[in-house]
């Protein structure tokens, strides 16, 4: 009797080390996008108290430094050497409580806060603006790069990136509203290699940036989008769908653990009725 409280006793414990491990990443990143959606609403709501002078004044230092950019892009944003920068003083006419906005990518259901610079601390809870690239407000001659890791046991960021297709669109919100973008162009390139990231002239362009492949980090995922108008009924309308298309995504591959969980505790159970049934067999015999 005790033999076997202890055997059930191990087996129910390695199964629950087992089934922890195994889940540690699905409730860790489940906690960064209910944290991640708390600070997009805190975000969101700290620009309705925004006085439209305030908003006037920043767009124009906004601007200003979007003009005053020399084209000269010169920084890999996970070179070891810029990481530990912190965060710059540069975007601070974007910033309310710590963030410049935030970058909602339907396709891979991701609605991300986006933060100025790019230090690790940064890229581990969201996605950075990269430096010395134009701000995240529109306009023709500009060209932001947006950045966030891949791959992190924590967090999802940008690990389906690579899910992106021409045409997908995604979105960026900041104080002065939202701008909508269309992906032209998907490229995987050298760290070095910066000439993508370039303002082009007469062209308004956001690219989100990560490295590729995952765990390598030998290059980086370069998804690339123009702007294009934003139309409220039709884009709300858009990531709504694609939001629904995930959860019934997550519900299904949630339904089949459970379902092959229960499945091997009812191979378990019925096996050990089993084995309980031959050893009364025994017993019966041995009696005899």
């Amino acid at each position: 009797m005790w033999k076997k409280i202890k055997h059930n006793f191990v087996f129910i414990l390695i199964f629950l080390l087992g089934f922890g491990v195994m889940m540690y990443p699905v409730i860790s990143r489940l906690y960064y996008r209910v944290d991640s959606a708390n600070q997009v609403k805190e975000f969101d709501k700290a620009v309705k108290g925004l006085s439209k002078e305030e908003l006037a004044k920043r767009l124009a230092l906004a601007k200003g430094y979007n003009d005053s950019l020399n084209n000269v892009v010169t920084k890999d944003p996970y070179d070891k050497k810029n990481q530990e920068e912190g965060r710059k003083a540069y975007a601070r006419m974007l910033e309310v409580k710590e963030k410049i906005g935030h970058v909602e990518i339907p396709k891979i259901n991701q609605d991300l806060p986006i933060y100025a610079g790019t230090s690790e601390d940064v890229l581990q809870i969201g996605v950075g603006h990269l430096e010395g690239t134009s701000l995240p407000i529109g306009g023709n001659n500009t060209h932001a790069v947006l950045t966030a890791h891949s791959g992190l046991p924590t967090a999802k960021l940008f690990t389906d990136l690579k899910m992106m297709k021409i045409g997908d669109k995604f979105y960026v919100h900041n104080i002065f509203g939202t701008l909508a973008y269309q992906v032209d162009q998907i490229k995987i390139v050298e760290p070095s290699n910066f000439n993508d990231l370039l303002i082009v002239k007469g062209h308004d362009y956001c690219t989100l940036l990560t490295c590729t492949p995952i765990m390598i980090n030998s290059h980086r995922l370069l998804v690339r989008g123009h702007r294009v108008p934003y139309v409220p009924a039709v884009d709300e309308a858009l990531i709504a769908d694609n939001k629904a298309s995930y959860i019934y995504r997550y519900l299904f591959y949630v339904s089949l653990v459970i379902i092959a969980i229960l499945l091997y505790l009812i191979y378990r159970q019925r096996k050990a009725r089993k084995k309980l049934r031959e050893l009364d067999v025994e017993d019966k015999h041995e009696e005899v």
